[in-house]
């Protein structure tokens, strides 16, 4: 699209725009408002005169995605959501309801490179990378769709978003503006399947998020397996990348483990996991792996589960088993979208 993504500018960057369409700088910060607070068109900007709405319309667009196909959970309220954007290509989003607030689970990119072999979202691969305003339109949709307010954000849907890291950082620095939807980055969640690279990069930023990081796995035997970037960095590369991330922002970082059955569910594999992340504050999120329909991974029972979780505890590893919300609406990212009939 040649026009300009009008939702992806920082304020100082619509207010540039202006001054090159010979409007004063006071519009930018109207304008701001109205699209994070989630306008889907400039006729919508009743306080902006009509011949800047026409230059606006002329030189710019806006972003924003369309629902199309919405899913509540009747267990727990959660609302699953497939996206249409504006090429046609289809995304998807969790909404989530805890005590502390709403959060949403947004996607970062169309499809997946990462290529992990328990997950829907890469099995076509990478379509392409969203932007910034494609990721804040997923929050604005949810927000208008169910009139609530988004307070957490996780991005830890479809995609990588270290893979995409310029529109995952802009998105950032955008979704806490206070001037736009301002939610404040220690509310916000960002997920890796292991990009060390990206990791080493986020740290210089010193985002006061939480990064999680998408382990599954403690040894590079069982990791090489089912999750293709571990053999560019092996597990060490990424733990000890971990360990300068947290020099470096003094943050506590997640490692996200989907227990699969007979795959990494082991005492061994536990014993192996709190040895390795000994001296990194940390937090493991054990998650009971979602089933795929493509895959042959099952999550292991009730018992084997708590066993892994108790045995981490005593190791003086703190870890819980995360509550699985949406499971009778298929709440993991790329599974809708398959559904679909989206191959690409």
């Amino acid at each position: 699209m040649d026009k300009i993504d009008v939702k992806s500018l920082y304020l100082e960057e619509l207010e540039a725009l202006l001054k090159e369409i010979g409007e004063p700088k006071f519009r930018a910060a109207q304008i701001f408002k109205w699209l994070h607070s989630g306008a889907t068109s400039f006729d919508e900007m009743t306080n902006l005169s009509k011949t800047l709405r026409i230059k606006l319309s002329e030189k710019c667009y806006i972003a924003n995605v369309e629902i199309v196909r919405r899913l509540e959970s009747r267990l727990d309220g959660t609302v699953k959501y497939l996206y249409r954007l504006f090429d046609g290509q289809l995304i998807e989003s969790v909404l989530m309801k805890y005590n502390h607030g709403y959060t949403v689970c947004i996607s970062t990119q169309v499809g997946c490179r990462m290529g992990c072999s328990f997950c829907a979202s890469g099995i076509n691969g990478l379509a392409r990378d969203l932007t910034a305003s494609e990721m804040i339109a997923q929050l604005l949709a949810a927000q208008k769709d169910n009139g609530i307010r988004v307070s957490n954000v996780v991005m830890m849907g479809m995609g990588e978003p270290l893979d995409n890291f310029e529109n995952s950082v802009r998105f950032l620095k955008l979704v806490s503006d206070e001037k736009g939807m301002n939610i404040g980055l220690r509310h916000i969640s960002l997920s890796t399947s292991g990009v060390v690279s990206g990791i080493l990069k986020l740290a210089e930023y010193k985002f006061p998020i939480t990064l999680s990081i998408s382990l599954h796995a403690p040894s590079d035997e069982i990791r090489d397996k089912i999750m293709r970037v571990n053999r560019k960095w092996n597990v060490s590369a990424l733990l000890d990348a971990c360990k300068k991330y947290q020099s470096a922002t003094g943050r506590r970082i997640s490692f996200e483990y989907a227990l699969m059955s007979g795959i990494n569910d082991t005492e061994e594999c536990a014993e192996m996991l709190a040895k390795r992340l000994k001296g990194i504050m940390c937090h493991v999120n054990l998650i009971p792996a979602n089933p795929v329909a493509e895959t042959q991974f099952k999550k292991p029972d009730k018992k084997q589960i708590t066993f892994f979780c108790e045995l981490l505890n005593k190791k003086g590893l703190n870890s819980t088993i995360r509550r699985t919300l949406g499971s009778d609406i298929e709440a993991s990212c790329g599974q809708l979208r398959r559904k679909e009939g989206c191959e690409t």
